[in-house]
Order: structure tokens, then sequence, then C-alpha cells
């Protein structure tokens, strides 16, 4: 199959120790500190899939399970989901591990959407297709064409109520949330 490449061809795991520098003012492992190793590890994993410089185009919510402590190491796992013509989606799942109990904890999942670029232009270029080989990846893929189905819808809904906010049905439904309307609409 030219110019196709299965999912295991590009999945990536980075490993890294949780060190006292990486922790906020309570004592765990900052989610900022987190979300950075998640954009490596999705980078290397998009860049081994098109074979060539990809970027961060969106992140898709970054659900926060468990916290991490300092001394744990962190496992990221990614695998490309879903590919375009340009784009991918690697979905990313984050595990703790405490080196004294081996308890292995699941703290953070979230898909980021890639785009490849020349790295000479810099202008979108097509990535290979992807080989589904088990029902796991062909679940993934439809999964991450739904997401993006939604986000579309998303942000034309976003734009109607932008363009249509003072729209009686939504200030009706203002009324019954906590907030409090200065202008009479």
């Amino acid at each position: 199959m030219n110019n196709f490449k299965t999912v295991a061809d590009s999945q990536t795991v980075m490993t890294e120790l949780m060190i006292p520098s990486y922790s906020n003012f309570g004592g765990k492992i900052h989610g900022g500190v987190i979300l950075s190793l998640m954009d490596k590890v999705a980078y290397v994993c998009a860049a081994k899939h098109a074979e060539t410089y990809c970027v961060t185009a969106s992140i898709d919510t970054v659900d926060f399970r468990a916290s991490v402590e300092v001394g744990e190491i962190i496992s990221l796992l990614a695998s490309v989901n879903y590919v375009g013509n340009s784009s991918l989606v690697v979905g990313i799942k984050v595990l703790a591990e405490n080196v004294k109990t081996h308890a292995v904890k699941h703290t953070n999942s979230s898909y980021f959407s890639m785009v490849a670029l020349d790295e000479e232009t810099h202008k979108p270029v097509q990535v290979p297709g992807l080989i589904l080989e088990n029902e796991t990846e062909i679940q993934r893929f439809i999964t991450a064409m739904h997401r993006k189905e939604l986000n579309r819808y998303y942000k034309q809904e976003g734009e109607r109520i932008k363009a249509d906010f003072r729209n009686q049905d939504f200030i009706e439904v203002l009324k019954k949330e906590r907030c409090i309307l200065k202008q009479s609409y």
C-alpha cells in the first residue's frame, strides 16, 4: 500500500521522572509541565508518521484524572488516531507510576490535532494514509471523525450565538444561570 502506514509505525512512548522543580505550590506536578510533555510526544508521533515537521493546530480537551506526585515516573503513550489530508489527530494517554509501590494510575488523556508542513515553504503537505489493523484502531479513527464533526458544529454554533446573542431565547436561558444581566435586552 503506497503512502500508507500502520498506527504502530509511529506509536511513541516518552518516559520522564517528575522532579521537584516541576511541582506547583500545592506540591503536585504542575499541569503545564504535563501539557508541555504531551505536546512533545504528540509532535514526535505526528512527525514520525508524516516524515516532516508538524505543528500543533489544536488540543481537544485535556482531562486531568489524577494528580502526579514528585518522584513518580510518567509515561506518555501517543498514537495517530486519524489522518486527514495534511492533519493528524494524535491520542495521548499519560500514566504515572510510583516506583516504590509500583502502583500505576491513568492521569491524563487528550487529543492533539497536528498539521504537517513543508519545511521550506511552511505550507501544509499531504500525510500518509493510515492502515487500521484492529477494532481499537477503527474505533479511534471513527471517534476522531465524530469529534472533528462536533468541533465544527460547536464553532458554527458559537458564531451563530455571537451574531444573535440578543435573541430572547438566549436571554431566558441566562436568567436561569448564576449571572446577572446589567443591561436590559
